[in-house]
């Protein structure tokens, strides 16, 4: 199938068969999806955490907007962005980058100094909010990547993430969960969307062209 075909199939599952697993080749694929997505300054500015232990899922329902859904999922994936730009995080960064590219470490220290100077005017929040902005690029390739392999997906907002940062241990990784993605296969029965249409508004209407 394409992946205009993979994306006419996926919809936001209402529920999730609990007896399936997605394998963990599988898994590995859509992680991989989410690792190659595209961010600003090549950063990658935030990590994936995947929660598979039954028992911490049900720790992380309470303030669920769907916790069943959450529940009965294969894996939940929390998009996990840091919470500030730091200059010790940059130089990691880029110090990886030369290492791999087999370049003197400060190859890129012109352009490094520049984001540092840019990151370092800006408030924790300002900086947050656009390290959030790149998980939601790897969100999105993630979600594409199980459609491709007829895994069903459902991004979440509606959650509390002071309970997921303090089950997981976030703030000490200096990470702040941004968005969820849950994996599995969709409970045919139980799914009252997977019977409705699929929607979207026109071509002609979400297009403007100038």
């Amino acid at each position: 199938m394409s992946l205009i075909e993979d994306l006419q199939w996926r919809h936001a599952v209402k529920a999730y068969d609990s007896t399936k697993k997605v394998s963990e080749e599988d898994l590995n694929k859509i992680l991989e999806a989410a690792r190659l997505a595209p961010t600003s300054s090549g950063l990658q500015p935030f990590r994936v955490v995947v929660v598979e232990n039954q028992e911490l899922k049900k720790q992380m329902v309470k303030g669920a907007l769907n916790p069943e859904v959450m529940r009965d999922s294969s894996h939940v994936l929390v998009f996990a962005a840091w919470d500030n730009y730091s200059a010790e995080k940059i130089d990691k960064v880029y110090d990886y980058h030369t290492d791999v590219r087999e370049l003197p470490r400060g190859r890129f220290s012109s352009y490094t100094d520049q984001l540092k100077v840019i990151y370092g005017a800006q408030t924790a929040e300002e900086n947050f909010a656009h390290t959030a902005r790149q998980a939601y690029i790897a969100l999105g390739l993630a979600m594409a990547q199980a459609a491709e392999l007829k895994i069903d997906s459902t991004p979440a907002e509606g959650f509390s993430s002071e309970v997921v940062d303090e089950i997981l241990g976030l703030k000490e990784l200096g990470l702040k969960s941004v968005t969820l993605l849950y994996l599995g296969y969709r409970d045919s029965e139980n799914d009252w969307l997977s019977k409705m249409k699929k929607v979207r508004i026109p071509m002609d209407e979400f297009i403007i062209k100038k």
